[in-house]
């Protein structure tokens, strides 16, 4: 067994979609050995805090549907695992609309405390009308929606960090608001932030900490990441990048072919088709008609955010080759979905995880050496 090397100060960190919704991380009748109930959760959280993973993500879901007939709220649910682990950060997935981000800040404060600082949150814009007329949030347009997502976090950044916050927007207003305590992480917890559109990235350019793509080849990731840092670069700011893959590990690359065609064999057409029918809607809804599954085919959403698209399937050697390639055009964290959770969160951190620190270690230190080569 490959042992594992101290990461890297740039190393790449490591997140897992936390299946708090039924039906897994595939929109397929194939049995899957991942439950959404708490206590198999909290084991999982506790076997990829031990494999090395660094993050959690918790789902937003209101209503059923494509298979998610049950879902566990994420606010309440990550703090659950914050309980059964000790460095594990859990993200917690928000939707402003639903939320208002005093709320948001002062229940994230508090957690914050509780947990020691290892809590975060993801912003949601917003893609499903139907969840939103649903419970009776007013349903706005595409690029509104992203301008109140702005607001949003510009709002909760102001309730983090200062004293007798205002703030006057077309969403949210505040006069003199000083909340007691703050977080303890400084400047505060981490903020992430997901989408495809124009209006994605450029939240993501101007206020968000991180940003999360869907699944794609290492090319087309490349033409987004540039686009969104050189942006940020403009405007002052850091941002990192997330992006989402759907691991498939064996211990030949014959073997996880096969699972990824069973997969396919077994999707649920109706509910595929169904899930595809909205999100090709709200990718097409951004003015450029570049949001997210603007482009997805019916393989694609079967794992509903394009994760088969990474390409993360293969034997350990072959990931972890590709997890570099990924590196290596500014992927700073790969959000990471599996078949059979627990065991396979476990494989990855005993076969994939200590060969991506090697290659990381030895990519920095070819760079020393080039470095330290006279002129």
């Amino acid at each position: 067994m490959v042992q594992p090397l101290a990461p890297q100060r740039d190393a790449l960190k490591f997140a897992y979609w936390v299946p708090n919704v039924s039906g897994g991380l595939v929109v397929s009748t194939l049995p899957q050995r991942t439950d959404w109930g708490l206590a198999y959760n909290q084991q999982l959280a506790q076997t990829a805090e031990r494999a090395g993973f660094e993050y959690a993500l918790t789902q937003i879901r209101f209503t059923a549907g494509y298979g998610a007939e049950y879902q566990h709220e994420s606010v309440s649910f990550s703090q659950a695992l914050l309980h059964a682990t000790t460095r594990l950060k859990v993200l917690a997935a928000l939707l402003p609309g639903p939320w208002h981000p005093a709320v948001v800040a002062k229940q994230i404060a508090t957690i914050d405390h509780i947990s020691g600082g290892r809590i975060g949150i993801n912003v949601v814009s917003g893609w499903f009308k139907g969840e939103f007329t649903a419970i009776g949030e007013h349903w706005l347009e595409h690029d509104e929606r992203y301008r109140r997502s702005r607001e949003f976090i510009q709002a909760l950044k102001g309730i983090w960090t200062q004293d007798k916050f205002s703030f006057r927007g077309d969403f949210y207003r505040f006069t003199d608001y000083t909340l007691s305590p703050k977080p303890l992480q400084q400047p505060h917890p981490e903020i992430f932030q997901g989408g495809s559109s124009r209006a994605a990235r450029d939240n993501a350019a101007t206020v968000s900490d991180w940003y999360f793509t869907n699944g794609n080849t290492p090319e087309e990731l490349k033409r987004q990441i540039d686009d969104i840092q050189a942006k940020a670069q403009a405007n002052g700011h850091r941002v990192r990048i997330g992006v989402n893959a759907f691991v498939i590990a064996r211990d030949t690359e014959e073997e996880a072919q096969a699972v990824l065609a069973d997969i396919l064999k077994h999707a649920h057409v109706d509910a595929v088709k169904a899930f595809g029918e909205a999100v090709t809607q709200a990718g097409k809804a951004s003015p450029e008609g570049e949001g997210n599954w603007a482009r997805s085919t019916f393989e694609d959403l079967v794992q509903y955010n394009d994760g088969f698209r990474t390409n993360l399937i293969g034997t350990p050697r072959q990931i972890a080759e590709r997890i570099l390639a990924l590196k290596a055009v500014g992927v700073d964290l790969v959000l990471t979905g599996f078949l059979h959770f627990i065991e396979e969160v476990e494989y990855f951190g005993a076969k994939v995880l200590p060969l991506v620190r090697e290659l990381e270690a030895a990519q920095a230190a070819t760079a020393a050496v080039g470095i330290a080569q006279p002129a």
